[in-house]
């Protein structure tokens, strides 16, 4: 079994310090032991494009916090911040376990809509972490609309969707983290945010988990909260090998 809380929360506009502060504070009541905690994206300042004022290093007050954080949950903590390394701008995702070691992965598919290539450059490689045995692929946001990117080429057990994906587009958020679980085999996990941002663009949540076989395993609707689930690896399995489409696939490369 892998435990996993999802936190879905408004967020403070443009305030790292202000989303840190009340992030601790709701998590301090979580009142179950579990493996993995996942936060929206850009969870310190909301989606803005003011990368250039709002970045930190990758290993800033952002990370120390996420580092503590896991630390005293006894849990590796994953969500994307605003960061800053030579000169260039990412969308970057940290994974952070209990004694402070970390993964990193850079949003690859930028929102055109929003004019975020404008100021953040795209990340080229995907990250696959391991966590008690579980293969692990977190991904961020518009990702979500390019399944050949989440495609399972690596036997991987759960797919991970931070995100800031606001309520106009709601159905097909649900509708593609259940595509992507059905495509891929594997436990799908959607956490988004709630609340207005700073641009006026509302955000109803609908943080989302799914099974292999596209049931809905979990579905927040639009309040601010912790969502904790199990997530069985051998019921996983025993469906694989019942249905072996991951064997079936196309076979290609992405350049």
């Amino acid at each position: 079994m892998l435990h996993t809380t999802l936190v879905q929360t408004a967020l403070h506009w443009e305030d790292k310090e202000a989303n840190r502060q009340q992030l601790a504070g709701k998590l301090s009541a979580l009142s179950v032991q579990t493996d993995l905690v996942v936060l929206p994206e850009m969870f310190t300042t909301g989606f803005t494009m003011n990368a250039r004022l709002l970045a930190e290093p990758t290993e800033g007050p952002t990370y120390e916090w996420m580092a503590g954080l896991a630390g005293r949950l006894g849990a590796a903590v994953t969500g994307s911040f605003i960061v800053e390394e030579d000169g260039a701008y990412f969308n970057r995702l940290l994974w952070v376990r209990p004694d402070g070691s970390y993964e990193k992965y850079d949003k690859r598919h930028l929102f055109t809509l929003a004019g975020e290539q404008k100021h953040y450059e795209p990340g080229q490689h995907r990250l696959i972490v391991e966590l008690n045995g579980w293969k692990i692929l977190p991904l961020i946001c518009y990702d979500l609309r390019f399944p050949v990117w989440a495609r399972n080429v690596e036997q991987y057990d759960l797919l991970i969707y931070v995100a800031n994906w606001p309520e106009m587009r709601r159905q097909a958020w649900r509708a593609l983290l259940a595509a992507r679980a059905i495509e891929n085999q594997s436990f799908t996990l959607g956490v988004n945010r709630v609340g207005q941002d700073g641009n006026g663009f509302p955000y109803t949540g609908n943080s989302s988990a799914f099974d292999f076989a596209g049931e809905e395993l979990l579905h927040a609707s639009n309040v601010e909260g912790l969502f904790s689930l199990h997530l069985s690896y051998d019921e996983q399995q025993d469906f694989r090998k019942k249905l072996q489409f991951l064997a079936d696939q196309d076979r290609f490369e992405i350049k």
